[in-house]
C-alpha cells in the first residue's frame, strides 16, 4: 500500500495460455522480451519470470502439455531418428542400384 496516496497496487493474474504464448513469442519467433512486453502490454520483468520458469521446466501452459525440457529432448531424439532413416535410405538405394545392374 502506498502510504502517501492510499493506493493499493493490484496484482494482475494471467492465464496459462497467455503465459505460454508470450514464451513462444520469445523462444520460437525470436522476439525480445521488451518487444513481447510492448505487444502484450505486460511488464518485461513479468515475461522474464515466465521465460525463466519455462526454461526450468515449470508448467506455463495447459495441464497435460509437455515442458520445454521434454520437447527439446524429444526434438533431439527425432533428429537422431531422422538422421538414421536418411542413412538407411542411402544404403538401400545403393543396394537397389547394385542389384539392378546384375
Amino acid at each position: 500500500m502506498n502510504a502517501e496516496n492510499g493506493l493499493i497496487k493490484q496484482q494482475r493474474s494471467y492465464t496459462n495460455e497467455l503465459k505460454a504464448e508470450a514464451v513462444r513469442m520469445c523462444l520460437e519467433q525470436g522476439l525480445s522480451q521488451n518487444e513481447v512486453s510492448r505487444r502484450l502490454s505486460i511488464h518485461a520483468r513479468t515475461i522474464c519470470n515466465w521465460l525463466v520458469a519455462a526454461k526450468k521446466g515449470f508448467e506455463l501452459s495447459q495441464p497435460g502439455d509437455r515442458s520445454l525440457h521434454e520437447v527439446l529432448a524429444d526434438n533431439a531424439r527425432l533428429r537422431k531418428d531422422l538422421s538414421e532413416a536418411w542413412m538407411e535410405k542411402e544404403i538401400l538405394s545403393k543396394a537397389a542400384a547394385y542389384f539392378a545392374k546384375e
